[in-house]
């Protein structure tokens, strides 16, 4: 069974995630390849957080990872 013609098998405990790309269940909300939507991947420095590509080294709501607030003082690693 493949979702793209049971897209209820994404649902299923233990699967990816709820949606069906390419007929793979995925988490778009948390998949690098498959960031927001089907088929939209971050670059390499980038990470797929709630659906957006963000750089996690620049980004101070994402610091180090995905919903990590920079410490208060601790700045992300700017590039000079």
């Amino acid at each position: 069974m493949t979702c793209d013609k049971f897209r209820r098998v994404c649902r299923a405990r233990g699967r990816a995630g709820p949606h069906c790309c390419r007929k793979q269940c995925v988490n778009v909300m948390t998949d690098n390849q498959n960031c927001g939507q089907c088929g939209k991947k971050c670059w390499f420095s980038q990470a797929c957080c709630g659906g957006s590509c963000v750089n996690v080294m620049h980004d101070p709501k994402n610091c180090g990872g995905c919903n990590k607030r920079c410490k208060k003082g601790f700045l992300p690693v700017r590039d000079v």
